[in-house]
């Protein structure tokens, strides 16, 4: 059953063995992630290839991971609530485009966010939506509590038409007249096909009274 992983590229090595480890357990519960870019390619332009994609996943995994660093800033410049900032982190923009693509889908969203980051909007808990901070650690897949939401979010995947099975095929039995008794012929008739043979039968036997009034009359 595949499942759209969204995270960035241009990963560290050690962001890169954490999305491998991920990948991993995700296969070994019997789905395949799927990420534009990284296992699964389009010539389309990225919005049109990511459409595609979620539209035949059941799922949405959003990994977060740090994109940008700032050593110092300020939030809300100007305004009466401007801070300072310090040491801040932020995941790509495109976490936030495809969680927000995924929900307006109906796709069960599983959000992890790596634990140092500045999370706002549809990383933040509190939606409709479990969102676990993670190290940035392959060993975070073995825990307990992400086991636990792996499985709970497993269980709400969205049946898509890709992975509906087709329908089984009723095997058909030709029934041969010549080899069965008149009670097994009237009875495999349909009704309509028994209201009709009734009446070829009445017709006949009119016909046949007929006949025999004119001949022997």
């Amino acid at each position: 059953m595949d499942v759209f992983v969204s995270v960035g590229t241009g990963l560290s090595p050690k962001q890169e063995a954490f999305v491998e480890a991920l990948e991993a357990r995700l296969r070994a519960v019997g789905l395949t992630p799927c990420t534009i870019g990284r296992n699964t390619f389009s010539a389309d332009a990225p919005l049109r290839a990511v459409t595609e994609l979620m539209d035949r996943c059941a799922g949405a995994v959003v990994v977060a991971l740090e994109r940008f660093r700032f050593t110092e800033g300020i939030e809300r410049p100007g305004s009466a609530q401007e801070k300072t900032l310090s040491a801040v982190s932020f995941p790509t923009t495109w976490n936030q485009i495809e969680a927000a693509m995924a929900y307006s889908r109906g796709l069960p969203l599983l959000v992890l966010v790596e634990d140092r980051l500045r999370v706002d909007g549809l990383l933040e808990k509190g939606n409709d939506w479990y969102v676990q901070y993670l190290s940035v650690e392959p060993v975070s897949f073995g825990s307990p509590e992400f086991t636990g939401v792996l499985e709970s979010w497993r269980g709400r995947l969205k049946v898509t038409k890709q992975n509906v099975s087709a329908p089984a095929v009723v095997e058909q039995v030709k029934l041969d007249p010549s080899n069965m008794t008149v009670a097994e012929i009237v009875g495999a008739l349909k009704p309509a096909q028994l209201w009709t043979a009734l009446g070829v039968v009445a017709a006949a036997l009119v016909g046949a009274f007929t006949l025999g009034a004119k001949l022997f009359g």
